[in-house]
């Protein structure tokens, strides 16, 4: 009996036009939300790329203007601008810490248009108000990122319920319920065999299109086998969730219009409604404080220190006696007073700086709780994650430029404090960021979602015991 009904459902979705337009549709969605991330990746790539291209122009003047300065020669710089001075280098040639782009960024756009991809921290800037954000335009912000991760999580289900949702109920509307009736097999058996058949075709439809996208844009599948493996072994947990979905509707709802209406209404529970509630408890119950009253107390904070320069200068010295040299041709400019209550600053506004990173943290612990609640919210993060446009990925990056931000400013402090000027042979000894990706399992998440799926598909077993009862042939 199963051979029968799978070589009839088989004949019945070859006859049917439905599979072509899906296989169509499939290839034209994944193939422009595909091209549409590629076309965002290569825009962030080609400016990082502009602005060390920019940084490395810089650095081959300031060599030219640093050899003439030590061979004597006249130079038409302002003073305060020589490179012989290490903090003219270490203010206006800051190194690029850039955000290098995963190998599959065009997946999702996640964070990507909300935080830039570089900054360049000087050496008298403050590496904990770092701005990185980026202006971007509302109307964008509005309407989101047509990429891949958006044509799997928001439209894929829509697809999979127009075509799984009157798999019994049109059956039993042509009359043809009765006949199979009077077969050796159960209701919940021959659903099950119907829908399974139209999983695996979605599956396939789904795995060529993919596959191809990837060929079309250039990703080389085997060095990148695992990530690949991961998101296909993701979008197959994703498609069987909703395939379960309709598995229990198709038993436990009626007639077509019903099936259609609770199909569309579960899509909006999972997909917008449930991502909406958990995303504005977290900001009710952890909201983030005032960005305009950190900017206002650190300007109280440093006008304060400011006039206390000279006494913070001494008792700096105090602390480091390897820069108290004792020689009255030692020259104590502004940028000495300066870089000694930079510290103090730092220190008096932790307690600010973390309440900002303690409720961030808060929020994505909260939504880490409660994000099985719905598949969708899973989905998308472990997409952003794979492609290194998370909330976490955009973290860490700030973490490692401000760890960066500390080293390039302490680079310069024993030239400054020790009367140093800045030569050839330190430029070569310069600190360089190196951005470190954090690492995210795919597979974990996927295997997840299929033992949701096998459990909702238990439940729809056990109580298709009932269907009897409730007079389905009815």
């Amino acid at each position: 009996m199963f051979s029968y009904n799978f070589k009839y459902e088989l004949k019945l979705l070859l006859r049917s036009r439905w599979i072509q337009l899906l296989s169509l549709i499939l290839l034209l969605l994944f193939g422009f939300s595909a091209f549409n991330g590629k076309q965002k990746v290569e825009k962030r790539k080609n400016i990082i790329v502009k602005a060390q291209e920019e940084l490395r122009e810089s650095d081959t003047k300031m060599l030219k203007l640093l050899d003439s300065v030590q061979r004597g020669m006249e130079v038409s710089a302002s003073r305060w601008t020589l490179p012989t001075s290490p903090m003219a280098v270490g203010n206006y040639h800051p190194r690029v810490a850039s955000m290098s782009l995963q190998p599959m960024a065009f997946v999702s756009t996640g964070q990507a248009d909300l935080f830039t991809h570089f900054v360049k921290p000087t050496a008298t800037g403050d590496d904990f108000a770092l701005n990185f954000t980026e202006m971007t335009s509302p109307v964008q912000l509005l309407f989101g990122s047509f990429d891949l991760t958006f044509v799997i999580v928001y439209l894929l289900p829509l697809l999979i319920i127009a075509f799984s949702y009157n798999v019994l109920s049109a059956e039993k509307e042509s009359g043809a319920l009765r006949l199979l009736a009077a077969q050796p097999i159960g209701i919940s058996n021959w659903v099950m065999q119907k829908l399974g058949l139209r999983f695996f075709w979605m599956s396939v439809l789904v795995i060529a299109a993919l596959t191809l996208v990837f060929l079309i844009i250039g990703i080389d599948i085997l060095n990148q086998r695992n990530l690949v493996l991961g998101l296909l072994a993701l979008v197959l947990g994703y498609i069987l969730f909703w395939f379960t979905l309709a598995f229990l509707v198709n038993l436990w709802v009626g007639s077509s219009a019903k099936n259609a209406v609770a199909m569309l209404g579960l899509w909006v529970l999972f997909v917008l409604l449930v991502p909406s509630v958990l995303n504005q408890l977290g900001n009710t119950l952890y909201p983030m404080p005032s960005r305009t009253l950190m900017v206002n107390e650190m300007r109280e904070v440093k006008a304060e220190i400011t006039q206390k320069q000279d006494e913070i200068l001494d008792n700096y010295l105090r602390d480091h006696p390897e820069y108290a040299i004792n020689d009255t041709s030692q020259r104590r400019s502004f940028w000495h007073s300066y870089m000694a209550s930079q510290q103090l600053v730092k220190e008096e506004l932790e307690p600010v700086v973390s309440s900002f990173e303690n409720q961030l943290r808060k929020q994505q612990d909260w939504m880490n709780k409660f994000k099985w609640i719905s598949p969708a919210i899973t989905v998308q993060e472990s997409f952003n994650h794979l492609a290194g446009t998370s909330t976490e990925d955009y973290e860490n990056y700030r973490k490692q430029v401000m760890t960066f931000a500390g080293n390039w400013r302490e680079y310069f402090v024993p030239l400054l404090y020790n009367n140093k000027e800045f030569t050839q042979k330190d430029y070569t000894t310069l600190p360089k960021f190196q951005y470190s990706p954090t690492s995210y399992q795919l597979v974990p998440v996927a295997l997840t979602l299929y033992l949701i799926s096998t459990v909702l598909f238990g439940l729809g077993i056990f109580s298709s015991k009932r269907l009897k009862t409730k007079g389905i042939l009815n």
